[in-house]
C-alpha cells in the first residue's frame, strides 16, 4: 500500500504508477487539494509561474487549463523545449500533474455564446497520447464556459481514450457547470445514469459540481452521488468551476466543509480568482478547512528535493 498523498514527498510521487496514485488519494480520506491553473496568461507574480504559486499555498495536485498540447505555453516557467514544459513543471513543483481536455459536442443544443477552441485542447485519443508523452499523470474530460461540452461526448471520448491509454493515465470525467448546454444544467449536469456511463467508459474519478456552486446542487444531492460513486469502487472530485474561487474566505470555507460532508475524495478549486489562478489565500483557507494547518503547512513547507 503506498503512502497517503498527504505524506508523500516528490520522490515518492515520481515512482508511483496510476494504481498507486489512486490508492494514495483514497488513503488520504478526503484531504486532497486539486488546484486548476492557467499558464497561457501572464502569471500573477510576473516571473514566477502560477503552478509554483499554487503549490506554495498548499496544492497537492495541479490541473492545467487552457493547455494546448500541440502548442504548449506556460508563462513563468524557465525557457525549456515545448515538449518538456510539463516535466519542468513537475520538476519545479514535485506535484501530480493533470490537464483538462474538452469533448466538444457540435450537435448539442446550446445557450449563450459558444466559443471555438484549438485542436490541442479538444479531447481526442491523439491529444491524450500527446499529453501522456509530455509527462501528464491525469486527464480530466470536462468543460470550460461556452464550449458546448456534453455528457454524451464525454462518454464517447472517454471510451476511446481508455481503450488506448487506460492503463497509463488516470482518467477523470464530469462537468463543473452547464458549459453552454441547454439540457445539462442544474441537477441535470450529472445523474446516476451519467455516472454509470462514465464508469463503464473507463473513468477512475467522477467530477461533480461542489455544493453551493451550481444552482440546485445541494449537499444532499452531491452526497447521494458520491456514495454511489464509492459503491462502484471509484473516486469522487467536487469542483468549484463558477468563479467562486474569487469569493471571500468565508464562502470558500463553507464550500470546503460542504464538500467534506458529501464524502468526496478530492477537492478542486478553479482558476478564475485572479487571472489564471484562484485567490492564493483561498487555496490555503480551503486546504486548512479540509485538513487543518498541520497538513496544509507541511505541504507548503515540504521541499521538492525530498
Amino acid at each position: 500500500m503506498p503512502k497517503r498523498l498527504l505524506d508523500c514527498n516528490s520522490s515518492d510521487i515520481d515512482i508511483m504508477n496510476k494504481k498507486e496514485i489512486l490508492e494514495s488519494i483514497a488513503a488520504s480520506e478526503g484531504r486532497v487539494m486539486v488546484t486548476e491553473i492557467i499558464g497561457a496568461f501572464q502569471p500573477m507574480l510576473f516571473n514566477i509561474s502560477n503552478a509554483e504559486l499554487a503549490c506554495s499555498f498548499g496544492s497537492d495536485i495541479l490541473l492545467l487549463n487552457f493547455f494546448d498540447v500541440y502548442n504548449p505555453v506556460f508563462n513563468g516557467i524557465p525557457q525549456v523545449e515545448k515538449e518538456n514544459i510539463v516535466r519542468e513543471i513537475r520538476r519545479l513543483t514535485g506535484r501530480i500533474i493533470g490537464i483538462n481536455l474538452e469533448p466538444v459536442d457540435s450537435s448539442s443544443q446550446t445557450i449563450g455564446e459558444i466559443k471555438d477552441i484549438s485542436n490541442g485542447r479538444k479531447a481526442t485519443v491523439e491529444t491524450a497520447k500527446k499529453a501522456y508523452e509530455m509527462g501528464v499523470n491525469m486527464i480530466l474530460l470536462t468543460d470550460n464556459p461556452g464550449t458546448g461540452v456534453s455528457n454524451k461526448e464525454i462518454i464517447g471520448t472517454l471510451k476511446d481514450i481508455n481503450t488506448s491509454l487506460g492503463d497509463k493515465l488516470i482518467l477523470a470525467a464530469g462537468k463543473m457547470h452547464a458549459a453552454g448546454s441547454m439540457h445539462e444544467a442544474g441537477e441535470n449536469i450529472i445523474t446516476k445514469n451519467d455516472i454509470i456511463d462514465f464508469i463503464a467508459a473507463g473513468a477512475d474519478i467522477i467530477l461533480l459540481p461542489a455544493p453551493g456552486t451550481v444552482p440546485g446542487i445541494t449537499v444532499e444531492y452531491v452526497k447521494e452521488l458520491v456514495s454511489f460513486i464509492h459503491s462502484q469502487g471509484k473516486l469522487a472530485l467536487t469542483a468549484i468551476g463558477t468563479s467562486q474561487e474569487g469569493a471571500d474566505s468565508h464562502t470558500i470555507k463553507q464550500i470546503a466543509l460542504m464538500c467534506k460532508m458529501t464524502g468526496t475524495d478530492l477537492h478542486h478549486i478553479g482558476d478564475a480568482g485572479y487571472v489564471g489562478i484562484a485567490i492564493p489565500e483561498n487555496i490555503m483557507d480551503y486546504s486548512i478547512a479540509i485538513k487543518g494547518k498541520r497538513h496544509t503547512y507541511t505541504r507548503m513547507a515540504r521541499s521538492v528535493n525530498r
